[in-house]
């Protein structure tokens, strides 16, 4: 089981697709383009933030188990990202710390009743995809949800800059697995064949040093 890390934009379903076709593996995506919750959230954080962690909670834990019933598997977002996410809202004020905590303590006793606790805290690897903030943001602008923009929000500026550095330290402090960081603003594997190859040449060397 691979997992993706990474900030909004950094590229984590584009590379998601590349390796599970790359590999021959099965694809799991984050929910985004049907879930109800996510615009109603930057409209209102405060009121729908803990909404929309059990929402990403719910929709990961039925990924976990369905890619544990694959050979192989690449899941485009590690369920412990989610933390990050959830307590970087409640330092910016769009969530309480009692929130965070619940979610916390909700997230390790549903992984133990499923019994795949285990599973997911060693992958054979955790990818991520740093990108700066300058590409971070031209790619939302480039991808056009309108929930997502800065100049719809400024205020999202401020967040989308504290969850890129929250980043380097989640890759820093990630223990629970092989990790391989790739650097998104370099390598251009979307767009760049020559790229691609060098990261899927970086990860296939990851995984052969996990054998």
């Amino acid at each position: 089981m691979i997992v993706l890390a990474g900030t909004i934009g950094a590229g984590k379903t584009s590379l998601t697709t590349l390796l599970a076709e790359h590999l021959g593996s099965e694809a799991y995506y984050e929910q985004v383009a049907d879930n109800p919750i996510l615009p109603l959230f930057y409209q209102d954080p405060q009121k729908y933030g803990f909404l929309l962690q059990i929402y990403f909670l719910n929709s990961r834990l039925d990924q976990i188990l369905a890619a544990q019933e694959k050979p192989q598997a690449v899941i485009d977002r590690s369920i412990f990202e989610d933390a990050l996410l959830f307590q970087l809202n409640a330092d910016l004020g769009r969530a309480t710390q009692t929130e965070v905590d619940i979610h916390k303590s909700l997230v390790d006793n549903m992984l133990a009743e499923t019994n795949v606790a285990e599973a997911k805290k060693t992958p054979d690897l955790l990818i991520h995809v740093r990108v700066s903030l300058e590409t971070m943001l031209a790619r939302i602008q480039k991808r056009g949800r309108p929930f997502e923009q800065v100049d719809q929000d400024p205020a999202l500026y401020e967040y989308y800059q504290a969850l890129n550095a929250r980043y380097d330290q989640f890759f820093a402090d990630y223990d629970r697995s092989p990790k391989l960081q790739i650097d998104g603003d370099r390598y251009d594997f979307v767009a760049d064949e020559t790229a691609r190859k060098e990261v899927l040449a970086q990860i296939d060397q990851a995984l052969a040093a996990q054998k």
